[in-house]
């Protein structure tokens, strides 16, 4: 499940584009409508050419409203810059092209609408060198440029067709265990109660779970969950997720606030963080200015404390430590904004580095900015699995050699990360810094492991008469190697039937009808076992997938596409077969049909299967056992 998000100057048309692509349009307030500018974050959703379901968050472009689309721009997989063919790149197409780069947004694409009303291509080819240039340098730089008609229609499905190949090689997003939903809005309905919404991260959420809000604390249990108002047992990291909480009144829970599962985290009053002042602020960022802060969909004022300097001019980078009014939940590595007050200005953002300095540190000691800088890389086993997540299944030495670990900080921090359950050791214990047995980091492993339960639990809902699926048909469903498939295997507590795998405890159970009809053909074939009737009548008689499953739980034995024996005659017919040929050394066709009372029909059938699984070898006219 993917989110993208809207930016751009204010009439830019990021709401008509989203009701051509949706069918719904976003702006859901009425002063919104009638004023037709988007003021607070509106919603819809879509499903790609290719079959993917994506949420869409549309932010207000309005400089009025600058907070509330800071709200809705964090947390999404991509972006979508919306810029006015009839007027180009404005004051708020920059601002928001900032807060993407700052935000670090992976991905997006720039949408020139309204091509209808400049329809010169020579404007238009101007528009677009002028975009070129702002994106230089950004997060968007080289980004696809579309040009697109809400109005019209026009270039709609390329741009489709261009979000698909964007989102194609983006990641999911990881399931770390520890879920949180930044609220976005708060509201009740009638008849369920309290509902939350926005981007769940880092874990997913259950129907039953106990959740918590932070800072307050308040804590309920999630009664129900939407995704795109289609009701769900469980909501995935990246998805735009709707909560109704049993235990919480909607006026306990405000816009800013985290849903969380109780003990992953802690709200902050001050927070260490690495800092870029954006080049083209109005003038020099101060130690002790007062700023206002962005994390998620949360907003505080801040005291802005510089570490190693007493100013920070235009373009520059530094360390600060952030005195906050109000408490915020953050981890490290979360991106985060600073604003001005008064008068309103975006000043820069940058990256989380410690969510919760015990101390206010002395701003010129050299060594809390020593300490800023190590910390900034991670230790040695956050460092060892941040490359373990960029590898995915891979040995211990090519994960260890990623991280660019010494052989005993490597040696360390990858026993830390096995203990610690953050890597998990696929091919067993005793696994060292340069050993080439597999591991994988945890959030991999766990989405491995539900890929292969939902995978086979599909199977068997499908086709409940197939003891599992193939070996093959699985691997290529999980686009796994031969060597990450068959370790992974060993680690799930599955069915294995060899050529076959399903879930712990699924089995074939005929109904009561299909029942009926096995118990009738077995009968049938018993009245004449050395002679049953042909494979097609038993397939006419009972159903194919009938047949297929009696084939399955060994109740008959195929021995050609033509010839069915029950399982205990075929033993009773090999059996004999062996003795035979012990006593003469040698069998012909003719004395196997007179040997059961048959017809060659049924003995050429059994002898070509016996010759074929090895258990006897053609000599002209006679069989003998194969040594």
């Amino acid at each position: 499940m993917r989110v993208i998000g809207t930016a751009g100057h204010v009439d830019h048309g990021k709401s008509t584009l989203i009701a051509a692509l949706t069918g719904t349009h976003p702006d859901r307030l009425k002063e919104e409508q009638e004023r037709e500018m988007t003021i607070d974050l509106g919603f819809g959703w879509l499903t790609l050419p290719d079959g993917e379901e994506i949420g869409i968050v549309d932010v207000p472009g309005h400089r009025d409203f600058i907070e509330n689309m800071l709200a809705g721009v964090g947390g999404v997989d991509a972006a979508l810059l919306v810029i006015a063919a009839d007027e180009g790149i404005m004051p708020q197409t920059r601002e928001h092209l900032a807060i993407l780069d700052l935000l670090q947004i992976p991905r997006g694409l720039v949408v020139i609408t309204k091509t209808d009303l400049a329809d010169d291509n020579e404007w238009l080819a101007l528009v677009e060198g002028d975009i070129r240039t702002a994106l230089t340098g950004t997060v968007l730089e080289g980004a696809d440029l579309v040009r697109v008609s809400a109005k019209t229609g026009a270039g709609l499905d390329d741009l489709l067709r261009s979000l698909s190949l964007l989102l194609q090689d983006s990641p999911p997003r990881l399931d770390l265990g520890r879920p949180r939903l930044p609220i976005d809005r708060v509201f009740s309905i009638a008849g369920f109660g309290t509902v939350v919404t926005g981007t769940l991260t880092d874990g997913h959420l259950s129907v039953g779970d106990e959740v918590e809000i932070l800072p307050s604390g308040k804590k309920g249990r999630v009664r129900g969950l939407q995704t795109h108002k289609k009701k769900e047992a469980s909501a995935v990291a990246g998805s735009r997720t709707a909560v109704n909480i049993s235990g919480v009144s909607v006026d306990e829970i405000a816009r800013g606030e985290v849903l969380v599962t109780p003990g992953h985290y802690q709200p902050t009053r001050r927070l260490d963080a690495r800092f870029r002042l954006l080049k083209d602020v109005a003038a020099p960022l101060k130690h002790a200015t007062e700023v206002k802060v962005f994390a998620g969909t949360a907003e505080t004022i801040a005291n802005l404390r510089i570490l190693g300097a007493d100013i920070l001019n235009p373009g520059e980078e530094g360390w600060i430590q952030l005195e906050l009014r109000e408490p915020l939940v953050v981890v490290r590595g979360d991106r985060y904004i600073l604003r001005r007050p008064s008068p309103g200005e975006t000043l820069g953002g940058g990256q989380v580095v410690d969510p919760a300095p015990k101390l206010r540190h002395k701003r010129f000691d050299e060594s809390v900015l020593k300490g800023l800088e190590s910390l900034s890389k991670g230790s040695p086993a956050e460092i060892l699995f941040q490359a373990a997540l960029a590898l995915g299944a891979a040995s211990a030495r090519e994960t260890v050699a990623k991280a660019r670990l010494e052989s005993a900080s490597a040696e360390l921090a990858l026993k830390e990360c096995l203990e610690s359950g953050m890597l998990v050791a696929l091919e067993g214990p005793g696994t060292s810094a340069s050993s080439e047995s597999l591991v994988m980091p945890a959030p991999h492993w766990e989405t491995l492991r539900n890929n292969v339960m939902a995978v086979l639990a599909a199977y068997h809902k499908a086709l409940p008469l197939k003891r599992g699926m193939s070996r093959e048909e699985l691997k290529s469903r999980l686009k796994l190697t031969p060597r990450v498939f068959n370790a992974a295997l060993k680690q799930l507590d599955l069915q294995d039937g060899g050529a076959w795998l399903a879930l712990p405890g699924h089995e074939i159970r005929f109904s009561t009808t299909q029942q009926a009809k096995a118990e009738a053909l077995l009968k049938k074939i018993a009245a004449t076992p050395f002679a049953p009737p042909a494979v097609k009548e038993c397939q006419a008689e009972i159903g194919e997938e009938v047949f297929a499953a009696l084939v399955e739980l060994g109740q008959l034995t195929l021995v050609s596409p033509e010839v069915v024996f029950r399982r205990a005659d075929y033993e009773l017919m090999l059996a004999k077969v062996r003795e035979e040929i012990t006593k003469n050394s040698q069998v012909t066709a003719a004395e196997v049909r007179d040997l059961f009372g048959t017809s060659r029909k049924y003995a050429l059938a059994l002898l070509e299967h016996l010759d074929a699984i090895g258990v006897t070898i053609r000599d002209g006219d006679f069989r003998r056992l194969r040594k």
